[in-house]
């Protein structure tokens, strides 16, 4: 019977003490930035066997240092909402659980960038109702701990682009060999573009799809409204 008891408390020990962490990790990267993501840390794990030869790139760059292309195409592609809402996009999120129920598993998830942001820092990218109820509270942690400026320079910084590459400034040295503060309009469309799909587009390079989600966020970034500093 005392094992019993001790198994039954282990759920919950295990959660407190996982969004104990959390929220002190979250604390610390207010001003400190992240050394190793939980995202890339799996990421690398599952590299590792089917791609031995792949390598971390992970740079951080400054808030400052990333061009304000690149942030206009991000806030057009991902989350056009990001400056004014508190973490959440409840019209995506309803429009994303009647897709779930139609196609009888979890494709869409209507993650903002604040989601986003917590799935990579501290989970993986597992689908489940559970996981979204844990990312949903990291969230919530993020929107009430730190500025929208700083949560969108992390969220620049951790963004994976392709095999072992993680942030802006890695991905514009990947893909056009110069520094993200560098970027043009084009450039930082088409890596925007890349986000929700990073490693299928770079198995197929050729994919229209690509072509056409970048059409889309040009003509949107005019309107892109950037978090106040």
């Amino acid at each position: 019977m005392k094992y019993i008891k001790w198994l039954l408390c282990l759920p919950p020990a295990l959660f407190i003490l996982f969004n104990m962490y959390a929220y002190g990790s979250i604390i610390s990267y207010r001003s400190l930035a992240p050394v190793r993501t939980a995202f890339m840390s799996a990421r690398m794990a599952q590299l590792s066997e089917s791609k031995p030869d792949v390598r971390l790139k992970y740079q951080w760059r400054a808030y400052d240092d990333i061009s304000v292309h690149l942030k206009k195409a991000l806030i057009a592609s991902e989350d056009a909402q990001f400056a004014t809402h508190s973490g959440f996009d409840w019209n995506g999120i309803l429009n994303a659980v009647k897709r779930n129920q139609r196609s009888g598993r979890i494709r869409a998830g209507g993650s903002t960038i604040s989601q986003q942001l917590a799935k990579n820092l501290f989970l993986n990218e597992s689908r489940s109702y559970w996981r979204k109820g844990e990312e949903a509270l990291l969230t919530l942690m993020l929107e009430a701990t730190t500025d929208k400026e700083r949560l969108f320079e992390l969220y620049l910084n951790i963004i994976e682009w392709g095999y072992g590459v993680y942030g802006a400034e890695a991905a514009s040295q990947h893909f056009y060999g110069k520094p993200a503060s560098k970027l043009t309009v084009q450039q930082a469309a088409v890596l925007a573009a890349r986000v929700p799909k990073p490693l299928y587009y770079i198995d197929h390079p050729h994919d229209g799809g690509l072509r056409k989600k970048t059409s889309v966020i040009l003509r949107r970034m005019g309107a892109a409204d950037l978090p106040d500093s």
